[in-house]
């Protein structure tokens, strides 16, 4: 599979850049956007634009979808102008979305029932890395169909990590997705804590990134938090969604994330607030505003 056609649902912030590198890598691509005013980048750099998922697969060897969830992604591939029923057999579908394990199953049972391969490759990276080709798929599916798919994979990306059966991605996707959601939350608690302590900022999370808690997570976001810069490298919004994911999910393995829960609370008091759309560093926004301006000493009063 030198150069397969291959068609591309969802031009959001990480399916932009995932299309553009395969442009740059030689695949003929066809696009397919809700909105469709997102694919003209695209289809000045060369690509077909599709009007419907159906429409994107005439000719395509390999489907990619990214899109945002189990609803947007079930309505690309099964929904009355989905892709799946419009694929011609054999043909490879690859479902990069986080989407829930459930859904997974549910896409490889009516994938199977079209004569088509189904790999589900949710990725690791945000805006950065699919801009410049250095995402990582988690990959469940057929080892056989994954060496097919290669080439389109690593058009998109640095790495590639087979996991086992179909739905092994998505469930360590939420793994990870749990986990950065909740440090996300922790350093928004944390930071606001700081500002409000009379500590210097700065010097503290310059120690705090040296020390135990540090990672390029914690560094990267309190970055932004403090430059309040929430330009999109990752939706809140889809964190959000991703923690409930990861909640129904792990309870099915008989796992409580209490921790999960309670992140996702502070993400949705920023989605309520007004943030859906921004980074998800804007999470510290409602902690922010639920604090008074009145300064509160960093030690108790005796009396």
């Amino acid at each position: 599979m030198p150069t397969p056609s291959v068609a591309l649902l969802g031009l959001g912030t990480m399916g932009s850049g995932m299309a553009h590198n395969l442009l740059k890598a030689g695949f003929p691509l066809t696009v397919y956007n809700r909105t469709a005013s997102k694919a003209a980048p695209l289809a000045a750099a060369g690509a077909r634009v599709a009007a419907t998922p159906a429409e994107a697969t005439q000719g395509a060897q390999c489907i990619v979808s990214m899109l945002a969830d189990d609803p947007a992604s079930r309505e690309a591939w099964l929904g009355p102008q989905g892709a799946v029923a419009a694929a011609a057999p054999n043909t490879i579908l690859i479902e990069c979305s986080t989407v829930s394990p459930d859904w997974i199953a549910e896409l490889g049972t009516a994938a199977t029932a079209h004569n088509l391969q189904l790999l589900d490759a949710p990725v690791t990276g945000s805006r950065m890395q699919a801009a410049t080709a250095q995402l990582s798929f988690l990959v469940g599916g057929s080892a056989e169909v994954l060496a097919t798919a290669q080439p389109v994979f690593a058009a998109m990306g640095k790495e590639t990590i087979h996991l086992g059966p179909l739905g092994s991605g998505a469930k360590l996707k939420l793994v990870n997705n749990f986990l950065c959601g909740v440090q996300v939350a922790s350093l928004a608690e944390a930071l606001a804590w700081l500002e409000r302590s009379g500590l210097d900022v700065e010097k503290s999370l310059a120690f705090l990134k040296s020390a135990a808690p540090g990672s390029p997570l914690l560094a990267g976001i309190s970055t932004r938090m403090t430059a309040h810069d929430y330009t999109v490298n990752f939706l809140l919004r889809l964190m959000s969604k991703d923690l409930q994911y990861a909640h129904a999910a792990a309870a099915e393995a008989g796992v409580d994330l209490t921790t999960a829960a309670n992140a996702r609370t502070l993400f949705e008091q920023a989605v309520t607030q007004g943030h859906a759309e921004q980074d998800m560093s804007a999470v510290i926004e409602p902690l922010r505003n639920h604090l008074t301006h009145e300064q509160v000493s960093p030690f108790p009063q005796f009396l």
